[in-house]
Order: C-alpha cells, then sequence, then structure tokens
C-alpha cells in the first residue's frame, strides 16, 4: 500500500527552486516517507523550520509551506512573518485539513462550491508578497500518515488526540443545564463537544476518508468504545465517503478501538519487545513524537568529550532508504525481544562478512559489548560505513539500549505488575494498594540497611506513577471489599498522594514526564505544594479508570484469575476483540458496533422483524484495518500478527494509530493532555 508517499507527490511536483517551511507534525511524517531527501531530490533548495524566527534571502523568490493546521490564528501569523521578512514572488501552501473543516471553522455549515476559503488566503500572500500580480496557490494534502512499518501506520498529526476519561466528562456537565447532564462517556455525541475537538475529529474523518480514497476503499465501519463511536460516526457521514463507497472497488472493514478499553496494556512491562525499550531508555529525536536519538559516536573516531553530542548528529529508527535496514526493523518491531536482538546479531554478522571485515563468530547470549565490537569494524571502511548506515543505526539502537542504566527498572516493574496480579485475586483493592506504599521512597536515599540506596533496578517517580496507573486500571478484579473499606481506601490513597509527593520532590533531575506533570524544567523550581496538588489531580484521574469498560457487555475484564494451576494473567483487550471477530462460527459480538450512518441502516433494522436480514461483520472481507484511537504498542502488533496467523491466515490487517507508545507516554495523555481541548493552532 503505497497511498503515504503517494500523497507527497503533490508537494514534490511543487517545490523545484523552492525553499520549504514545514511544521513538526509534516515533518515528522515526511521523516517516515524518506525524509529531507525526498524534497532535495526533488529540486527544493534548503528545508526549513516554520518559524516566525525563519526567513529567505533576495535571491530566493519560490516558498513552499507544508503546515497540519487550520490556516487560522498561529499558522496565518507564522506565515506572514516569514513572508514580511523574505522576497518571494512565489508562494504555495499546504495544510493537511481539508477545506470543508476550514468552513467548518469559520462557521460556515452550507455546502459551496470551489474553495473560497483558501481563494481569500490566496489573495492575503499577494498582499504579504506586495504584489498582487505574483503567483499564490493554497492547496489542501493529506499528509498526514507515517508508515512506520509495512503492518502500521501512525498520524503524527494527531498524536495527542485520546479518548475522553471521567475528569472531562465532569468538565463537560459543569457547562450543561442540569437535566441535560451525561450520566456517562457513552452518552456524549460529536455536537457536545467543545469546537476545536470537533474539528480534530473532523479533520481526522477526513484524512481516513482521503486514503480509503487513494486505495479505492469501500469500508465497513465498527467501534468499540466512546471517542470511537464519534469518529466512526463521522467517517461514514463523511460528506464524499457515500460516493466513493458506492464506486470502490476493494471492500475492507475498519474497527476503531479507543485506548482506554485496555490501559494495562499499555502501561505494563510484560511486551518482550526490543523497540518498547528502545523507545523507553533512548532520548526522543527533537520535535518528534514517535523516532529517538541514536548516538553514532562510536563509528567514527571522535573523542567523546561533553561536547561531542554536539558534533555530530544523532542516528534514529526511521531508515526508509535501506530494504536491508527496514526488513531488520520490522523484525525487532514484531519479534519477541530474544528474537529481535539476535536478528540484529545476525544481520551485522552477515554485513561485515559481505565486506570482507575480519569477524570473529560468537554463539550464546547476545551482549552489548559484542554488537559494538562488530559495528566498530566498519570504522576502517568508509564505503562499507555509508552503504550499510541505515543497519548500523539501528545495531547501535540496540547496544545502547541493552547496556542502559536504566534498563533493569523495566525487570523490576515487570516482576512487581505479575506480584500485584496474583495479589488482586486474593485480596481485596485496598490491600493490593497498600503494597506499593514501601517502594515509595525517595531515590538514593539512606537506608540503615544498605548505607546509600541507589540500585540501578529502584523504582523512581516515573515506575511509581506507571505501577499506580496498571494497578487503578484492574482495580475492579480486585476481591468484593467490605462496606468499611472505602474508608480505608481514602486514607491510604492520602497516604500515597504524600508519599509520592515527597519521591518527586526529592528527585535531582526530573525526568520529561516529570517536567510535563509539573510544569517544571528543574527541581529548583519545584514546591511541596505543587506537586501535591499536581499528584491529588492525578489520583483524581486514576479513580475512573477501573470503569472504562463499564458500558461493554461481553469484553468487560482484561484479567483472567488463577485457577489454583496457572496463575493470574493479563488477558490483552485486543486479544479478545481479534478472537471474536475473527471465531469461525462468526458470532455477533454486541460490543463490536457497527457503525454505518445512512437511510439503508433503519431500513435493515425494520425488514429484520420479518425477513433475516444479516448484519455486515468485520471478518467478511479480506482485508481489515484495525485503528486504535490513543496509541499502540509494539508488543500489540506482535500479538495482532500471531492472532491472525493462527485464526485467518488470508487476512491481511494493517493498524492505523495515533501514535506508537512506549509505557511513560500513557501518563502524559491520562493526566498532562489537554483531551477536550486540542492545540489546533487558532
Amino acid at each position: 500500500m503505497s497511498s503515504p508517499f503517494d500523497m507527497w507527490e503533490k508537494v514534490l511536483s511543487k517545490v523545484k527552486k523552492a525553499v520549504v517551511f514545514m511544521d513538526d507534525k509534516c515533518a515528522e511524517a515526511l521523516h517516515w516517507c524518506g525524509g529531507a531527501a525526498v524534497l532535495l531530490e526533488a529540486g527544493a533548495r534548503n528545508l526549513k523550520e516554520f518559524s516566525s524566527f525563519e526567513a529567505c534571502a533576495v535571491n530566493e523568490p519560490k516558498a513552499v509551506f507544508v503546515v497540519s493546521t487550520l490556516l487560522k490564528g498561529r499558522t496565518v501569523d507564522v506565515i506572514k512573518d516569514i513572508i514580511s521578512l523574505s522576497h518571494f514572488q512565489y508562494c504555495v501552501v499546504f495544510t493537511t485539513v481539508a477545506h470543508s473543516v476550514h468552513l467548518l471553522a469559520n462557521k460556515v455549515t452550507t455546502e459551496m462550491e470551489g474553495s473560497p476559503v483558501f481563494e481569500q488566503f490566496e489573495e492575503k500572500l499577494c498582499e504579504w508578497m506586495g504584489n498582487m500580480n505574483y503567483t499564490a496557490e493554497v492547496l489542501h494534502v493529506p499528509v498526514v500518515f507515517a508508515p512506520v512499518s509495512q503492518q502500521l501506520l501512525l498520524t503524527p498529526t494527531f498524536a495527542h488526540l485520546f479518548p475522553l476519561l471521567s475528569p472531562d466528562l465532569e468538565s463537560l456537565n459543569e457547562k450543561r443545564p442540569e437535566k441535560k447532564r451525561f450520566g456517562s462517556l457513552v452518552d456524549v455525541d460529536m455536537h457536545s463537544l467543545p469546537v476545536g475537538l470537533q474539528l480534530e475529529i473532523k479533520s481526522l474523518a477526513s484524512a481516513l476518508n482521503s486514503l480509503f480514497e487513494a486505495t479505492g476503499t469501500r469500508e465497513e465501519s465498527f467501534a468499540v468504545g466512546p471517542m470511537s463511536r464519534i469518529i466512526a460516526g463521522e467517517l461514514a457521514n463523511h460528506p464524499h465517503a457515500k460516493n466513493r463507497r458506492k464506486i470502490a472497488p476493494n471492500k475492507a472493514s475498519i474497527i476503531f478501538v479507543d485506548r482506554t478499553m485496555d490501559l494495562t496494556g499499555a502501561v505494563g512491562h510484560h511486551g518482550d519487545n526490543l523497540v518498547e525499550k528502545i523507545l523507553t531508555v533512548l532520548k526522543h529525536l527533537p520535535g518528534h513524537v514517535t523516532d529517538v536519538q541514536v548516538d553514532m559516536l562510536e563509528l567514527t573516531s571522535v573523542q567523546r568529550t561533553p561536547h561531542s553530542q554536539s558534533t555530530l548528529a544523532p542516528g534514529c529508527l526511521a531508515q526508509t532508504q535501506s530494504p536491508a535496514a527496514q526488513s531488520l526493523w520490522e523484525a525487532m518491531l514484531t519479534n519477541k525481544h530474544k528474537e529481535g536482538v539476535m536478528e540484529v546479531r545476525r544481520q551485522l554478522v552477515e554485513t561485515a562478512s559481505k565486506e570482507k571485515l575480519p569477524i570473529k563468530m560468537s554463539m550464546g547470549r547476545v551482549t552489548p559489548e559484542q554488537l559494538r565490537s562488530y559495528m566498530q569494524l566498519f570504522r576502517s571502511s568508509w564505503g562499507a560505513l555509508e552503504s550499510h548506515c541505515g543497519v548500523l543505526q539501528l545495531g547501535l539502537a540496540t547496544a545502547q539500549t541493552l547496556g542502559h542504566p536504566s534498563l533493569p527498572r523495566w525487570d523490576a516493574c515487570l516482576a512487581f505488575e505479575r506480584l500485584l496480579l496474583q495479589a488482586l485475586g486474593d485480596s481485596d483493592f485496598p490491600v493490593v494498594l497498600r503494597q506499593l506504599l514501601p517502594l515509595m521512597k525517595p531515590r538514593g536515599g539512606e537506608d540503615s540497611t544498605l548505607g546509600w540506596r541507589s540500585r540501578e533496578d529502584e523504582c523512581g517517580p516515573d515506575e511509581l506513577i506507571l505501577l499506580l496507573v496498571y494497578l487503578y486500571s484492574l482495580a475492579d478484579e480486585a476481591q468484593p471489599a467490605d462496606q468499611d473499606t472505602q474508608g480505608t481506601l481514602e486514607k491510604l490513597e492520602r497516604e500515597l498522594i504524600g508519599a509520592l509527593t515527597l519521591v518527586i520532590t526529592r528527585e535531582t533531575e526530573l525526568s520529561p514526564l516529570l517536567q510535563k506533570l509539573t510544569g517544571c524544567a528543574n527541581p529548583e523550581e519545584l514546591t511541596t505544594e505543587r506537586v501535591h496538588s499536581t499528584v491529588e489531580e492525578m489520583f483524581k484521574t486514576l479513580r475512573g479508570l477501573s470503569h472504562t469498560r463499564d458500558h461493554l457487555k461481553q469484553l468487560r475484564s482484561v484479567y483472567t484469575p488463577s485457577d489454583g494451576v496457572h496463575q493470574a494473567t493479563y488477558r490483552p483487550f485486543l486479544r479478545q476483540i481479534l478472537e471474536e471477530v475473527f471465531h469461525p462460527e462468526r458470532l455477533e459480538c454486541p460490543d463490536i458496533e457497527h457503525m454505518s450512518g445512512g437511510l439503508t441502516d433503519l431500513l435493515k433494522t425494520g425488514f429484520s422483524m420479518f425477513m433475516k436480514v444479516s448484519r455486515p461483520h468485520p471478518s467478511d472481507n479480506p482485508l481489515l484495518f484495525l485503528f486504535l484511537v490513543g496509541g499502540v504498542t509494539p508488543s500489540e502488533l506482535r500479538l495482532i500478527k500471531e492472532i491472525v496467523t493462527t485464526h485467518k491466515p488470508g487476512t491481511q490487517v494493517l493498524v492505523l494509530s495515533t501514535r506508537l507508545l512506549r509505557p511513560t507516554d500513557i501518563p502524559q495523555l491520562l493526566f498532562t493532555t489537554q483531551r477536550l481541548l486540542p492545540d489546533i493552532g487558532i
């Protein structure tokens, strides 16, 4: 499916001799479609950040802007600033937001001929360039998809879109009259959402419609979860979708699933996947949601000094130019940790042998030192280094992760999650929750038995917050509690809030998660009051996490208790959905709701009283799209691959999602994201 690449063709056809200005979200989508090289090969003169601090010289008369936002507010200001400081005679503006959404943003509800909003903006561009005879073009191009692997398309533009939670329901109800308040999130409809969120959802539906248009797809939509229902409803009723579905030749099913249906799987450390660990321990690439920085220093003869980081650009995981690196990336992404690591070693050995480098073969466990020794061989041959740079970057990412000082904490979390899973089957929730208290001690503090406690596998605030989310998401699985337990729980929560506040205030360095949570960049800015109120707010959200599946009839649990022989286990929600979808008897699952707007559906329901009308089933079509609203984990990608291979080998499954998750993303999405008020740049 080459359509994310094809969508860039329209942009590439305009960049010849132009300076290209691009915002972070579009740059991230391009990064997975070939990166800046694609633009330069198409004749672009330069690529710059979309910022008021950028401009062009007199000898650069042509500009192309690529933005992921509405042409309103901040975006317009930046375009105006850049043009005013430059000497353009020809400007092209591409926005990923469709013209129909621009009309809504300008409160126009009627259908209109042509693209009046874009035409008005073209006139403005000429005004700013200083001559109405100069050339300006404004076009819509849905370059929102990042093909991260053959099976996975991400939408960086919608990385912060996340299903609503109980505090969001309270916010919505506060603004409504008493009699019109919503009982639960399931009752919330599109029109009750704040305008910004409506526009965001309409943009997503429009982008999906463009994807299906480009691939000639006729889809049946299904949804699990309140946000998914709203998005699927928007796609079903999209003005251009009805026509497309009449003529498109390729049938497909798309199931939208809310991430909130299974938070346990997203914060847990049971993934057994190499990429999850790489994404967790290596630093983000600046401006990116998914990709990370790979230190390239050991492939050079540069000495490591405090400043060597800034002399050498980092490597990354997106190796779109090299088929060998792409197949290695697929293996790392969708295999178990051990298989992924073995594949990295195998590819490095094979590549070094091809280049006739003096490689020493070694069997047994793969160590970071061993991988490094293989990669250092490439330093002697510039040709080999250049032609295998992609595989080497993935090899370095692996070695740097395996040898990273924070990696032991991954296994510590995993061990503790297993204990909590077992405890839930034997005790009530407060008893299980109390087991977290002894862990809530400031890091590296003095401990009478150990002297200075600064063990590598000791849980820090990030891990403690992840364990809280893990446990609260499973709260309903604990043994039923007595009446007086509520008081015990409140008292225990106050103790936990106090303990976690102390842990955070004693940190000597704030992780990216803590910086986002507290709004402080360094520990000196922290006050106890600020941390305390942050943690209190966090607990308000935590308390609702066990109720996200309350509206479901069948798939209500992600927990299998111990039966005396087997231990209690976590049962991924996605596994349950796919087992329902591929069930040989095509059973109807009441929780996978069919969403196809329009009259025919109503007529069918009316007729079904008299005659047998078979309702569409997700397994009817040879192609299945799974859209995970709020993110997907690498281990879920492996799970999907395994289930399809076992149950229905002929089916092609493509995963779409708003982001590729590392465990610490979830606390940010739960506790620091304005879910009701996305930043749409207005």
